[in-house]
């Protein structure tokens, strides 16, 4: 059950064909306050010892470096994950601890420092929308090129993906309830249907 004594991320997740673009696009932008063009670089990092608590049982908490490269200035920014509550407890959105925090440096030392060793690499570019206390991305996954470390294009066809979630970490109090947040999202996936399947993903 959750407690006060965390902040969460609630969210529903989603994808779409290629040739969908312009409608959901157009229905993104109707919906919101604000969009613009976004192109990210994440670094997933898990600990040194994850084979060890996976082997003795335990899900290891996995760290999570993001950082704007459509901003020249922009710093990493810092997510740690843990595993989502029950279905039983949120079965319509995906709701998990969450926390976050600005790196003033390189996020790859900053995490190795914490017992952290890189897992993946991905970049993303598409758009990111704002809606009151939710931010919506909107993307298509950028492969590495193994030479030159840089992002190689996506190619028109590759699959778009969505992330519908809250903007800030939020915390279950009398004044800020989980439920806002979840009608929030709820809210979106009304307004996406019949053309977008926004749904929970435990992954």
């Amino acid at each position: 059950m959750a407690t006060h004594a965390h902040a969460y991320e609630v969210s529903l997740s989603g994808d779409f064909l290629a040739k969908d673009l312009p409608a959901v696009l157009n229905r993104f932008t109707l919906h919101s306050e604000s969009a613009r063009p976004m192109h990210a670089q994440d670094i997933l990092f898990e600990p040194a010892y994850a084979a060890n608590q996976r082997d003795a049982g335990m899900e290891p908490v996995l760290l999570r470096a993001r950082r704007e490269l459509l901003e020249p200035d922009a710093k990493w920014i810092l997510y740690s994950y843990l595993k989502p509550e029950s279905v039983r407890v949120h079965p319509e959105a995906t709701v998990r601890p969450w926390a976050t925090c600005e790196i003033a440096g390189d996020a790859l030392t900053f995490a190795s420092a914490l017992g952290y060793v890189r897992k993946t690499q991905i970049y993303t570019r598409g758009y990111i929308f704002r809606r009151g206390d939710l931010v919506i991305q909107m993307f298509q996954e950028e492969k590495e090129d193994e030479r030159t470390g840089k992002p190689i294009p996506a190619m028109v066809d590759t699959l778009w993906q969505v992330e519908v979630k809250t903007a800030a970490p939020v915390r279950n109090t009398q004044e800020m309830p989980l439920s806002r947040s979840l009608d929030a999202v709820l809210e979106v996936q009304l307004l996406m249907k019949g053309l977008l399947d926004l749904r929970r993903r435990d992954a």
